[in-house]
């Protein structure tokens, strides 16, 4: 790999943003370093929880009643206004205020409210070192379902609140959450015709928006990596479209390869170690992975069509794609190793855009037929597909970290001189259920969801 003659960003603006940005390093560090620690606390009761039984599918037809109190003024009323934003958003959930209370709950007056569990916590200390505990109940067993403290800077309250969050649905419905994650994508300002483009990314809710370009070049499709704190993503920069590893922990960029011909569509490994990207050729496009240690590039493909958009299988054995090889834009299957790809698609329309869930069961695309945008899912072998949302542009789907909720773009029609247009990021639960905007600080596309605590 080369370093950009031209970097992106100043180094005084990346150390800055290197500040502010780094996460992984946060998890299991010291307090001193800014991290956060958990520690089990023991339940009042002396029973064992009982596993949960209650399943999404059940959820999205009832949601769950959650007594979620103050955990206290200024930092306890924050965490538990987040906390109860990040449940209720899913749809699973219906959350109710409580008392303040860091004690066994009132199991009666939780019942009679219809609860079938209640959290209970507080915020101590302040600056450096603040503890924040948590306790889950199960309100009609009267048992303690979790009991955890977590010790760290002020700083990081919200992402605390999160956590929070993720141990409650993962407890509740038997499967990991995905609020500690962040949302790289595109942010957008101007006209119609000429706005300006900057890579930015933001909490899986909105918040703690940054920009990390200024604007100067064009800037597409951005992508997490599995394992770092790392971004990658399609600029213009000095008018030559490229692939570009943005570093979040440095808060510096380098050139993905130099290719003779335009690379773009980058899409990490699952073990972090390679990347696979698109590159024009002959009039067409061709598939490459990159190695990221060698900076070594394989050539997978070489129809002579386009073809772009490749994600690899959770396992990193297979490799789907968009191509026109067969005349339109359709969706393949191919091995990772190279070699033969089998269509999937055979729907009404054009397909593009896939992208493999994180379960391996799904893929997610667009499609477009009568002038109409769809975004749906299918099984890797083509079969029970289903629309989920459709729109003027419904795209850029991508899957949070369970596989249960899909971020995508959605883009309203142009009036005369571009009036009217909009941008905005939605999610979607891959049911078709709990479709909605995430609010950002500017019009938005090009969605990438973070590994949990990315």
């Amino acid at each position: 790999m080369v370093m950009s003659t031209r970097p992106l960003i100043s180094d005084q603006e990346a150390d800055v943003l290197a500040g502010a940005l780094r996460r992984r390093s946060l998890l299991g560090a010291s307090v001193a370093a800014g991290g956060i620690m958990a520690m089990p606390v023991g339940a009042f009761a002396a029973a064992s929880a009982p596993e949960a039984e209650i399943t999404v599918d059940q959820a999205r037809t009832a949601p769950i009643p959650i007594i979620i109190p103050n955990f206290g003024g200024g930092l306890g009323e924050k965490i538990a206004e987040v906390l109860t934003n990040d449940l209720n958003n899913t749809g699973l959930f219906k959350v109710m205020p409580g008392s303040t209370t860091s004690g066994t709950p009132d199991f009666a007056t939780a019942k009679s409210m219809g609860a079938h569990a209640q959290v209970t916590g507080s915020v101590s200390g302040g600056g450096s070192s603040v503890r924040v505990e948590m306790r889950l109940w199960d309100v009609l067993s009267h048992q303690q379902i979790q009991g955890t403290a977590y010790t760290t800077s002020a700083a990081n309250w919200r992402r605390i609140a999160h956590i929070v969050g993720d141990v409650i649905y993962e407890r509740m419905l038997g499967e990991k959450g995905y609020f500690d994650t962040r949302i790289a994508f595109i942010s957008r300002s101007g006209p119609r015709g000429h706005q300006r483009t900057r890579l930015a990314v933001m909490d899986q809710d909105g918040a703690n928006a940054r920009m990390l370009t200024t604007g100067k070049w064009l800037t597409l499709t951005p992508r997490f990596s599995p394992v770092k704190d790392q971004i990658a993503f399609m600029s213009y920069a000095n008018n030559r479209p490229r692939v570009y590893l943005f570093d979040l922990t440095s808060g510096r960029q380098q050139i993905l390869g130099e290719f003779e011909g335009i690379s773009f569509a980058p899409r990490f490994s699952p073990d972090g170690r390679s990347v696979v990207l698109s590159v024009t050729r002959n009039g067409g496009s061709d598939l490459y992975i990159v190695d990221l240690a060698s900076g070594s590039r394989r050539q997978i493909t070489s129809s002579g069509a386009i073809d772009t958009s490749p994600c690899f299988s959770p396992d990193g054995s297979q490799i789907v794609f968009n191509s026109d090889r067969g005349g339109s834009p359709q969706i393949y299957i191919m091995p990772a190793s190279g070699g033969g790809a089998r269509r999937i698609s055979y729907g009404q329309g054009t397909y593009g855009s896939p992208v493999w869930s994180p379960r391996g069961d799904l893929i997610a695309f667009t499609r477009i037929a009568g002038g109409m945008f769809s975004l749906g899912v299918m099984a890797p072998d083509g079969t029970g597909e289903r629309i989920m949302t459709q729109g003027f542009t419904v795209e850029s789907p991508s899957f949070c970290p369970n596989g249960r909720v899909l971020a995508y773009c959605r883009q309203s029609r142009a009036g005369a001189g571009g009036a009217g247009f909009n941008s905005t990021i939605g999610m979607v639960d891959i049911t078709g259920f709990n479709d909605r905007v995430l609010p950002t600080p500017e019009a938005a596309s090009d969605p990438a969801w973070s590994p949990l605590n990315g």
